[in-house]
Parts: C-alpha cells; structure tokens; sequence
C-alpha cells in the first residue's frame, strides 16, 4: 500500500473523533519525505466551514526536547483510532511504498468517506493489527532507530491555533510560511 493511502485510512478511521458534528468538511495530512530516510514527522489538520483549519496532531518518531515522541494532539482532540493507525504507519514504514516524488512536501487531502471506503479502512486495519511484526518495545525500536536529539526546534504553540484561510492578512500573519503549503504549517 502508497504510504498516502495509509495515511488516508488513518483519518478515515478516525473521522468521527475528528467531526463532533457536521462542520468537518475536509482534513488533510502534510509530511516531507526524502528519499531512503524515514518519515521523522507528519501532521494531521482538520479543514471546517468559513475556511477554519485546526491541528489535530503530529506524530514525532525522535527525541526532542521540544515535544515527545509519538503522536501529541492539539485543539482538544483525542482518537484512539487515529493513534493506533498512525503507529503502525510510523512504525512500519517499510511495508508501505512511497510516492515516486518522495524527495518533497506532500499533502493528502481527505473528504468526508462514503460508506465503502470507511469499511475498507477498518478492514485495512484490522489486517494489518493481524499481522503487524512491531508490536511490542519502545517507540524507538518500533521506529527502526534511536532517539537522535534535535537543538533549536522552534516552539509551535502559535501553529496550533485556528487559522482563517479566507485570505486575509491577519491569516498570513499567524501562519508559519515554513511549509510548502499555502496557510499550512507544519514540523519541520
């Protein structure tokens, strides 16, 4: 499976954590990938009516004193689903494939799901729980390598406050233009 779909089938999973009613209209996953390194980091934002975006969380897979290793949620999110599906994505990164531009930023957008596509992610995931190797040990191990520690992270409360996209300049001000993504940012 593309590591994109992996990721989509994460959100999927966990689209009713993610929607407490019928504002959700799209979420989306950013990641930079480089080619034959390991994802470090990916974030996951939710995209509501009037153009509102809100992190939902990042899933770091090395040390930093600026934030823990594994998945931190933002925004008074929680979802289980979403954590153990982004565990087993960050953790097995080697059973997916990457896209064929894996040497830059990407972006998987997600609709709301139709039925069909929520009941293949389930099934998805209850295959892959069936059959993970990485269950069990730290999250370093899981990872396929040791805590490296990272100096001079930035810290990112601003970026987990709401942010309008309607264009407007107080929205360009409160974006971190570190991303490649027009109003996204993102952990570098």
């Amino acid at each position: 499976m593309e590591l994109d779909k992996g990721f989509e089938f994460a959100v999927i999973l966990a689209w009713k954590d993610l929607m407490p009613g019928d504002q959700l209209m799209s979420a989306r996953v950013e990641y930079e990938s480089k080619r034959g390194v390991p994802l470090d980091c990916m974030s996951v934002w939710t995209v509501r009516s009037w153009g509102y975006q809100d992190r939902v969380c990042d899933y770091w897979t090395a040390v930093s004193p600026a934030h823990p290793i594994g998945v931190h949620f933002s925004n008074g999110y929680h979802s289980e689903a979403l954590t153990k599906a982004l565990d087993f994505i960050m953790k097995n990164q080697d059973q997916f494939t990457s896209p064929a531009d894996a040497w830059r930023s990407h972006l998987v957008l997600i609709q709301p799901p139709p039925a069909d596509l929520v009941v293949e992610a389930a099934t998805w995931m209850t295959g892959v729980q069936a059959t993970a190797p990485n269950q069990a040990g730290s999250s370093e191990a899981k990872a396929g390598r040791q805590p490296i520690p990272r100096n001079g992270v930035k810290s990112r409360a601003a970026s987990s406050a709401r942010i309008p996209t309607n264009g407007s300049r107080e929205s360009a001000k409160s974006v971190d233009r570190g991303s490649g993504f027009p109003n996204g940012p993102w952990c570098r």
